[in-house]
């Protein structure tokens, strides 16, 4: 950042009153609140979460200083204004899978194909017919994701060539449940993050993290500094001496 645009001292400490007011608005919200879901505490945490990032931001441009608070991310759900008693749900499943081994997707496709002349394949494809599906990814992959059910190209990815990416699950709530027919033309368009119900999501991120607090856990376990030695004399049982490293603590959650 250049000099003519660096932030001035009288702009961190507005930003830092800034935060302090914040904080006095998210406390009286909650401690006014209606319920477990009060859109007022819900409003005043994402005001108070704004102010400290932008307090953060400029304490760092400013006097290359960071503050100790965890800044939370925007894929965070908003608070629930759906019905009180739902009358029908909605399940979203969304899987991402990367085609790391082409070859092997193609022969999957191909044997499916073989043993089903009568096949459908995508419309549009280049060598789409069924004696050439093994010779076009896109055919394939219409070919094995119309044979097997999600759930089985999940618990089988590999086997058609597929690594995992993210994934995630939204149960939302509906007043009523939708007409036959009257949401395919876009079934996605009506996702509302304020009628989900519960969520599930899976990513390699969570284990990332995960791994990072086992080994903070970790740190020193194993340390042996000398001190402690255990005599055990020739005649004794092998038994008698304690292995060590042979239990575990419970791995720990992840985030703070």
């Amino acid at each position: 950042m250049s000099d003519a645009a660096q932030p001035s001292a009288a702009e961190v400490r507005a930003a830092a009153e800034a935060v302090k007011a914040a904080l006095d608005r998210h406390l009286d919200a909650v401690e006014r609140r209606s319920g477990e879901d009060d859109p007022a505490v819900y409003a005043a945490f994402n005001e108070l979460a704004a102010t400290a990032e932008a307090y953060d931001e400029l304490l760092y441009d400013t006097y290359d200083e960071v503050t100790p608070f965890e800044i939370p991310g925007d894929d965070t759900l908003p608070a629930y204004a759906g019905p009180e008693e739902p009358n029908a749900l909605s399940v979203l499943i969304r899987r991402d899978y990367a085609v790391v081994e082409p070859q092997r997707l193609l022969a999957q496709a191909q044997r499916v194909a073989d043993l089903d002349p009568d096949l459908d394949t995508p419309p549009g494809t280049a060598g789409a017919a069924v004696g050439n599906v093994g010779g076009s990814v896109h055919a394939a992959l219409g070919v094995i994701f119309g044979e097997y059910e999600p759930d089985e190209i999940a618990s089988r990815h590999k086997e058609f060539g597929l690594e995992e990416g993210d994934s995630t699950l939204w149960v939302t709530a509906a007043e009523d449940a939708a007409e036959p027919g009257e949401w395919l033309s876009a079934p996605f368009d009506q996702a509302d993050p304020q009628r989900v119900i519960c969520r599930f999501d899976v990513s390699a991120v969570f284990d990332e993290e995960r791994d990072l607090d086992d080994d903070g856990d970790d740190d020193g376990d194993d340390v042996d500094d000398g001190d402690d030695v255990l005599d055990v004399d020739a005649d004794d049982d092998a038994d008698a001496a304690p292995e060590r490293g042979s239990g575990g603590a419970p791995a720990s959650s992840p985030g703070r």
